[in-house]
């Protein structure tokens, strides 16, 4: 799934892996609406992100249901891993850097940060 997704992309494959399997129209509806998007085109971006193999669509009666290809942490995994591959050249410390830099980080956000980063010292390290 190397194809790239743009930003109104990703934020509509992510509801989709969030509340799918999901009718065009209840995408438009709770989707499309809030951020004054026609119905056309939820549906042309859910199109699309099939195209590109992100999206599945199964016919339930008389309307297609789309689900995601992956769940919601699969996908936010391989938004991440994109972005520190091409935009940072694979080098996480400018991530990292931000990351200590954010003013507001919750309680459960920072024990999740502690646990990987125990992970991380429990791996092999390169010579």
């Amino acid at each position: 799934m190397a194809r790239t997704i743009g930003d109104q992309e990703l934020a509509l494959l992510r509801f989709v892996a969030e509340q799918g399997p999901i009718s065009v129209g209840e995408a438009a509806a709770r989707f499309g609406v809030p951020r004054g998007l026609a119905r056309s085109t939820v549906l042309t971006v859910m199109e699309r992100l099939r195209a590109k193999k992100r999206l599945t669509r199964k016919r339930v009666g008389s309307v297609y249901l789309y689900s995601s290809r992956e769940g919601t942490d699969a996908l936010l995994n391989g938004v991440v891993h994109s972005f520190v591959e091409k935009s940072l050249s694979g080098s996480v410390s400018p991530f990292v850097a931000y990351l200590s830099d954010v003013e507001r980080v919750s309680e459960s956000e920072l024990v999740e940060l502690e646990r990987l980063v125990k992970r991380l010292r429990s791996k092999p390290r390169e010579g």
